[in-house]
């Protein structure tokens, strides 16, 4: 059973589990963004590729397919834009009108707790809400690559041909790890619905949300099949 202690609307069990669950998408975030130079994840190696498509993009001749790329990567983020908009929308109605989901519960035994139900929706609209500024902000720095991209001049003498390719570069990486940003917070949000069932299902949910972003960023297929002639 749950700890009896009470902490507010909460007891100290959801306490305990609310600060687990921001310090693993803290620290998954933040392990990701700064992985052990033996064991890089591949956000960290993906950096390389996005400098090396640059250094391509000089001599390819017409450069149709870059552009072309660019555009699916803007495509996306403004996809999961969409859809966390969405999310976020359903949220903000079960937060204010939760009557619905709190008869579903009683139906199902569960324990009735309007204001802990309210709180549990609301750790999963924010974590919603920052993964939209992310991608907003992933989006827009991709539009910002591609007019750095359209700067590239087309003579391979000029001088500003490698420094517009590299600029071009890093702000492909920043725009990229901020949709990867995103995606974790969309991760956690799909983890943090379990509150709903208790703390313990959020703590479960959470370790499973967890060892599934580890084991994509440093031990799956993809990964070794990145690092190959790297």
């Amino acid at each position: 059973m749950d700890s009896i202690l009470p902490l507010g609307p909460f007891r100290l069990i959801d306490a305990i589990a609310l600060g687990f669950t921001l310090l693993a998408w803290f620290g998954i975030g933040w392990l990701i963004e700064h992985p052990p130079a033996s064991r890089p994840s591949v956000c960290e190696i993906m950096k390389e590729y996005r400098r090396e498509w640059m250094r391509q993009f000089i001599t390819r001749q017409p450069r149709i397919f870059d552009a072309s790329m660019i555009d699916n990567l803007r495509q996306g983020t403004a996809f999961f834009a969409s859809a966390s908009m969405i999310a976020i929308g359903g949220g903000v109605a079960l937060i204010g009108n939760p009557a619905a989901v709190i008869g579903i519960a009683r139906d199902l035994t569960l324990p009735e707790q309007s204001v802990g139900f309210q709180a549990r929706v609301l750790l999963v609209v924010m974590f919603l809400a920052n993964a939209l500024l992310k991608f907003i902000w992933a989006h827009r720095l991709f539009g910002y690559c591609a007019i750095v991209m359209s700067a590239v001049p087309n003579e391979l003498d000029h001088p500003m041909v490698n420094i517009r390719a590299q600029q071009a570069a890093e702000i492909n990486i920043t725009a990229a790890k901020s949709f990867n940003r995103g995606l974790h917070s969309i991760y956690f949000a799909l983890g943090s619905i379990a509150w709903l069932l208790g703390s313990y299902a959020l703590i479960v949910a959470i370790v499973l949300t967890s060892g599934v972003l580890l084991r994509r960023e440093f031990a799956s297929k993809s990964r070794e099949v990145i690092l190959r002639n790297v």
